[in-house]
């Protein structure tokens, strides 16, 4: 079991980006590490500091439920695709284990899901 996110443009042709759950909460954290905080530590992670002391563009999908919650907008995509590519361009000047080669695949995935979204003006779902 695990999720998938993808376009809202009702084509099934169209890039998509998937994880298990386990997968996914990783994922997420090395982007939250990257930023300069601890997931755990954040509200809607088990941790009581509150978003609002957050300054990153990541918020959105940092902060987006696991699978369901809200589509992210098109504008949404677009404020986080930059972020996303300079961390991914980061990522692939560090030596890396395995893991991190799989979460740079990953990131460029879904930047190539993000970009469609920004091109086709469309939400990102989370399923």
């Amino acid at each position: 079991m695990g999720l998938v996110l993808f376009p809202g443009d009702a084509d099934n042709g169209s890039p998509d980006v998937s994880w298990s759950y386990s997968g996914f909460a990783t994922f997420r954290r090395r982007l939250a590490e990257t930023e300069g905080f601890v997931l755990t530590e954040m509200s809607s992670f088990g941790g009581e500091r509150p978003w609002s002391e957050m300054s990153t563009v990541l918020k959105p999908f940092l902060d987006h439920p696991d699978a369901g919650g809200d589509n992210l907008s098109p504008a949404d995509c677009a404020v986080i695709l930059p972020r996303l590519e300079a961390i991914i361009d980061q990522w692939a000047r560090e030596s890396g284990d395995q893991h991190l080669q799989q979460h740079i695949a990953d990131a460029d995935q879904l930047a190539d899901v993000l970009r469609l979204c920004i091109e086709e003006d469309v939400p990102l779902t989370f399923l």
